[in-house]
């Protein structure tokens, strides 16, 4: 786990060797353990490294191919590099590093090479004798690579500050970007929140040269490789069963101390369970719980690491404690995003126990139905009386109920209740929405928003005509979870928070095996009649009943209590920032705070928080 850096200018007259040192030092946190640099002509790579398997200095990087033709930069991690390495005979090793094994792959099978590959990865490989660079981010989109392209200079990197220190790129807020953070708290890839800074897809592979410039593939994507199940309940059970197992097994290679988060829930727990049967040694376990019992999941927690017999670490923090953790995680974010600080604090106090690689359980909710949307699309779905009225005719019907509840769901259920279709990809804009467009029109002083990007990436996924519309009905639902709210907001802030830690994260069930077993299951075998229903068919014996029985929590704090009380006057500075940057209607960011302040259930602390974080990010990187 690392930070990579490059710089391709189109003319080698343009070439300033300085810009790669300036983007390594703004990337210092991804990788302490070493820095490297690569300067030929046109072409700058830079490299932090975070050691994590063969540690040793022969691996450090950029790293030159054993002809030295090539050389590579690379983030993440390979799980299958053993493997690989086998059948990789024709290359001279010199290292035990995946690296190599990514560079070796890439000599012999071109660009191929990626779908050899199980893991998370971002990697560029420069060709000297055709002058030309290869980059490539993983299937699902775990790694960051943010990029900038001109017809001057191409410019990539893990993180969109570094791409910032170069002093090449405006400052810019985008227009478009804009509206999707306050839709969504998130900006969706391929945009950013920074004019022409883009996001490499996941799944998908670059080449760049002074002929051809920036030319981009897609070499995987969820609803093409999806497997048809086979065989009854019974067989489907098997299956997952073996394919996580083995994903567990194959990430648990590191030579540094790891370990696991450990929330009490049913994701974490089972990951926990795994890996006790597939380590020697004690596994290590963390939890953050708090005195305040209303916020903890310690005794679920205790109950997993008892079973398991875990090392088990309780990181005891007050409310206060992580209030106070909170501008330092700011201070971290990359991008901005309405979530983030409890992923900060845990990888925190992880990291200060002596561990760089913690496994998380992201990825079970989307994959095996464990949110309430998994159950709200299929029984709005099934009300056909609904739809018998014509979408006019459910208008004042949609007024009235929202006239009466006065809340954020409310609100949103009567903006479904007048579409004129209700297919996933129509309802699900909504789910995640944070701002409604009314508002964010009334926001931005706008009489005219630009297209909901949620809206269509889904529906180039799933929609009509599209492949992904031969996938279960659940199962549409989690590529809409996937490509949107995992990979641009839960993804993203795992990566930013935990590397400002020098923390990896890796994630078993985004295994690409796993994902696309999971997409093929039968609605009738998922069947979320209790969240992750499968899991707990499958694994209710080897959990404790307690854990899968309760109530789903998450990571509750008293987020409304803060932004009211202890951080009111950082969040009112905040917003009184936005109203001086041009972006803003002044009056009515004041109505939404005061609304928020006055205790109206329509503008939630979730609501106010990413304005909050957007003006401290704005200030931070001094973007205009």
């Amino acid at each position: 786990m690392c930070g990579i850096n490059g710089v391709f200018h189109f003319s080698s007259n343009n070439s300033q060797p300085d810009l790669i040192a300036k983007m390594n030092d703004a990337l210092i946190h991804r990788g302490p353990d070493a820095e490297g640099a690569f300067v030929l002509n046109n072409v700058q790579l830079g490299h932090r490294r975070l050691s994590i398997i063969d540690v040793s200095q022969n691996s450090n990087q950029p790293f030159i191919s054993s002809d030295e033709n090539y050389v590579i930069v690379f983030n993440g991690e390979i799980y299958n590099f053993k493997s690989l390495k086998n059948q990789l005979t024709d290359y001279s090793f010199r290292t035990q590093s995946d690296t190599e094994v990514v560079l070796a792959a890439y000599i012999k099978w071109g660009e191929k090479c990626v779908n050899f590959f199980n893991g998370m990865f971002a990697f560029a490989i420069y060709n000297k004798h055709k002058n030309d660079l290869f980059i490539a981010r993983d299937r699902l989109g775990i790694k960051p690579l943010y990029y900038f392209y001109s017809n001057d200079v191409f410019i990539f990197s893990s993180s969109l500050k570094s791409i910032l220190s170069t002093g090449l790129v405006e400052k810019k807020m985008s227009q478009n970007g804009l509206v999707d953070y306050l839709r969504y708290q998130t900006v969706h890839a391929p945009d950013t929140i920074i004019e022409n800074i883009k996001v490499l897809m996941p799944g998908c592979l670059a080449k760049i040269n002074e002929e051809d410039g920036l030319v981009i593939r897609e070499f995987w994507n969820i609803t093409t490789f999806f497997q048809t199940t086979k065989g009854g309940e019974a067989e489907v059970h098997a299956a997952i069963k073996n394919k996580l197992s083995e994903s567990v097994e194959m990430q648990l290679v590191a030579d540094v101390p790891f370990g696991a988060f450990l929330s009490g829930g049913i994701d974490s727990s089972l990951l926990v369970g795994l890996m006790a049967q597939a380590h020697d040694k004690k596994v290590d376990t963390f939890s953050v719980v708090f005195k305040e019992t209303e916020f903890s999941e310690q005794e679920y927690a205790k109950l997993v690491a008892d079973k398991f017999k875990t090392n088990h670490h309780e990181i005891e923090l007050t409310v206060r404690d992580f209030r106070d953790l909170i501008p330092e995680a700011l201070s971290f974010m990359d991008h901005p995003s309405g979530d983030g600080p409890n992923t900060f604090v845990v990888s925190k106090k992880t990291r200060e126990a002596g561990i760089k690689m913690a496994i998380s359980g992201l990825g079970g909710d989307e994959l095996f139905c464990g949110y309430s949307i998994f159950n709200q699309i299929p029984t709005l779905q099934a009300k056909k009386w609904l739809r018998s009225f014509p979408a006019y005719a459910r208008g004042p019907m949609a007024s009235l109920y929202r006239s009466l509840k006065k809340t954020v769901a409310a609100d949103k259920i009567a903006q479904i209740m007048t579409l004129e279709n209700f297919d996933t990809e129509d309802i699900y804009q909504y789910y995640r929405q944070v701002f409604l467009d009314e508002q964010v029109a009334k926001l931005l002083n706008k009489s005219v928003l630009t297209r909901n990007v949620v809206f269509d990436s889904v529906s180039d996924l799933i929609g009509y005509k599209q492949t992904g519309w031969y996938l279960p009905k659940l199962s549409r639902i989690s590529v809409a979870e996937i490509s949107t709210y995992m990979q641009n907001v839960l993804l993203r802030d795992a990566d930013q928070m935990s590397m400002a830690n020098s923390l990896e994260i890796r994630v078993p069930f985004l295994d690409h095996e796993l994902v696309e077993l999971a997409m093929g299951i039968p609605d009738n075998i998922k069947n979320p009649i209790t969240p992750k229903k499968i899991l707990t068919d499958i694994y209710g014996d080897f959990l404790p009943k307690e854990v899968y029985q309760r109530q789903k929590m998450g990571f509750v704090l008293p987020y409304d209590t803060w932004l009211k009380n202890d951080l009111r006057s950082f969040c009112q500075t905040k917003i009184d920032y936005l109203k001086t940057t041009g972006h803003f209607n002044a009056h009515e960011l004041d109505k939404l705070w005061n609304c928020f302040l006055n205790g109206s259930k329509r503008i939630t602390w979730s609501r106010i928080w990413p304005l909050v974080v957007l003006a401290n990010w704005m200030q931070q990187n001094n973007v205009r």
